[in-house]
């Protein structure tokens, strides 16, 4: 059988292209882990968009700034005209966003946004929620615990995809169309706020194919996540804490940002994590989250999933000080695509969401304008899709279909290892002696005889090293020290 499409991902990007496909369509949707291991799942600030025709200006303004005006100006406007319809649409689909005592759409505020743009759902569970009703509305075939192993292209043609189904079994799935949703890169990384499932092995594949990625230097990383838990991915303290009133201090209870921007903690991402990075490096002072501007009652209502994970770790918000620090969150960089989702030079093959780089974000993400950016292309790449109606014929395939080994018994040593080196040597402050030496031990390491995932993942960190190494001037998210 020939699938109509194959949907890699399943976060907001993959189901709400799923959701847009007549439903008279064969689709098969390739989930790595479970349906909620997602990045979208664990989103809680919310969902940007214009608030009328009016504000758009401002929103593509807003986003350029914090990009550090290295975005793609038509891709900004795209994103922020196609905004407005983008929610409109999704809320008379059924998706319910927080309303204010008047019945009117509740907006809130987060970092380097110029005015209150950020719908919220259910509090902080915003990611949650959409996921939800994404879900509840996809009316196509869900496979979970399905890990892509390769692509199988010729001739600027996707002809499908190759997938574990298990620790040894290996499927194939030919389809018309292939789209990429497969999120990030997180998982290379010591400490991050991403699903598990984010390691980047699709990354690796299109690097192996010698499909262009674009801006894999430009990774962002959040200002405030707990710090002190065990696990690698930290528990994201949402940056509409700081749009409403929380504030960063060190243990002295000094408020230490404003010396580094004006806009002290609402200033872009890039510069926060930066700030505190380098301040605690020159004082030793621990960082903390200051919630003392709320009343607790007022706090639970609409933080409510972040005050019960907080408590459970023994924190009493709003009452306490909880320590924090920067985590890597999201990868500006990605597989080159049009504006209408179109892998540069390929016929069939689509990438969206965060494993795609169209320049809309730039050298830095604007808070929330992930989701948006889900929504929005995912749209224009169906779209696109249905338009072009590209058939393949499968016997027309002559390329090998390898057998791959998933996991080797060296790996997982390996693995730990990596996300050390990226953690310290490709991290908030890079300087070119760490990302070569870097680059020697992930070459070291491709030399192995490793695992094909483990394999995919160097792939993709060399790709990061690699660009990192050739900007050579400090932009956005991508600050190189002066050695």
């Amino acid at each position: 059988m020939i699938y109509d499409y194959i949907i890699i991902g399943a976060g907001i990007a993959g189901l709400n292209a799923a959701r847009l496909i007549p439903k008279s369509k064969r689709v098969l949707i390739l989930c790595k882990m479970s349906t909620w291991n997602s990045n979208t799942f664990w989103a809680q600030g919310g969902i940007a968009s214009a608030v009328d025709k009016s504000d758009i200006p401002t929103h593509i303004k807003d986003t350029l700034e914090a990009g550090a005006n290295y975005n793609d100006l038509d891709a900004v406007k795209l994103l922020s005209n196609e905004s407005i319809s983008a929610i409109k649409e999704i809320i008379e689909a059924g998706m319910i966003f927080d309303k204010n005592i008047d019945g009117d759409l509740a907006y809130t505020k987060e970092a380097a946004h110029s005015r209150n743009r950020i719908l919220h759902a259910q509090g902080d569970a915003t990611g949650r929620e959409i996921h939800i009703f994404l879900l509840e509305h996809c009316p196509h075939e869900v496979v979970t615990q399905a890990v892509v192993c390769d692509l199988l292209i010729q001739d600027n043609i996707c002809y499908g995809v190759q997938y574990f189904t298990n620790e040894f079994e290996q499927k194939v799935a030919f389809a018309h169309n292939t789209i990429i949703a497969s999120g990030g890169v997180g998982s290379l990384y010591k400490y991050h706020t991403n699903s598990t499932a984010n390691a980047g092995e699709i990354h690796g594949i299109i690097a192996q194919k010698g499909i262009a990625l674009k801006d894999m230097e430009m990774t962002q990383f959040h200002p405030t996540v707990l710090k002190g838990t065990t696990f690698a991915r930290k528990p994201l303290l949402s940056e509409a804490l700081r749009g409403e009133g929380a504030f960063v201090v060190d243990e002295n209870g000094n408020r230490f940002l404003f010396d580094y921007h004006p806009s002290g903690e609402l200033a872009p991402r890039d510069i926060v994590s930066r700030a505190i990075f380098d301040y605690n490096k020159k004082t030793g002072l621990g960082i903390f989250l200051s919630f003392k501007n709320f009343e607790k009652k007022a706090f639970k209502k609409r933080f409510p999933n972040i005050y019960e994970n907080i408590k459970d770790l023994g924190y009493e918000l709003p009452f306490e000080n909880v320590p924090i620090s920067p985590a890597f969150h999201y990868c500006m960089g990605g597989i080159d695509v049009s504006l209408d989702g179109l892998v540069k030079g390929f016929k069939n093959l689509y990438a969206i969401g965060e494993v795609a780089c169209n320049g809309v974000h730039g050298a830095n993400r604007l808070a929330s304008n992930s989701l948006l950016e889900g929504l929005v292309f995912s749209k224009i790449a169906v779209n696109k899709s249905l338009e072009k109606n590209f058939k393949i014929d499968n016997k027309s395939y002559k390329q090998e279909i390898k057998e791959y080994i998933r996991n080797k018994d060296i790996d997982k040593d390996i693995k730990d290892d990596l996300r050390k080196t990226m953690w310290e040597c490709a991290g908030i402050v890079r300087t070119k002696e760490d990302l070569q030496n870097a680059l020697l031990k992930i070459e070291h390491y491709l030399s192995l005889d490793i695992g094909r995932l483990l394999n995919l993942r160097l792939l993709t960190a060399k790709t990061i090293l690699k660009a990192s190494i050739k900007r050579e001037k400090s932009l956005g998210a991508h600050f190189i020290k002066e050695e």
